[in-house]
């Protein structure tokens, strides 16, 4: 799914579910709030320290200082709308989340597969539905033949 809003609009009630069922999230990058808002609450929070320090002057001068522990969010959902492009958010379940580097495709062993690296490998589906038609079954459920189904071999 690309959003939570695109979930909870197909699977309306059953978007929970669904989601509640996923070991892995990977965040891509988006500016739906719902999804951001959610991945903000992933994050959590860290501790931080703050020091103020104050000084008085007038007929007696003063100083003070005050020291405390606070929470921040680790990104804000502001931060998050705006990562770098190259960068993903990945969870999985049992780890806490992590900010990486997305892979680049390019450099995949089987990259030159893709459409991406050459037009002539996207999929034809008017073409692999005409061969799938092709295909004569006998009664026990095995394909006797099959011409030229533009399968691509590794």
């Amino acid at each position: 799914m690309q959003s939570k809003s695109q979930l909870k609009a197909i699977y309306k009630d059953n978007a929970d579910t669904i989601e509640g069922n996923c070991d892995t999230t990977l965040f891509l990058g988006g500016k739906e709030k719902t999804t951001l808002k959610e991945m903000a609450e992933i994050l959590g929070k860290e501790t931080i320290d703050l020091y103020n320090t104050s000084d008085t002057r007038g007929t007696s001068q003063s100083y003070g200082l005050n020291y405390q522990k606070t929470g921040k969010e680790l990104m804000s959902m502001d931060e998050i709308s705006v990562m770098d492009g190259g960068k993903c958010i990945m969870q999985l379940r049992g780890v806490r989340p992590f900010f990486s580097n997305k892979f680049d495709i390019t450099k995949h062993k089987q990259y030159r597969l893709l459409s991406d690296f050459d037009d002539k490998n996207a999929l034809d589906i008017e073409k692999y539905v005409k061969n799938l038609c092709k295909a004569r079954v006998r009664d026990n459920d095995t394909i006797d033949e099959v011409e030229d189904a533009g399968v691509i071999e590794a």
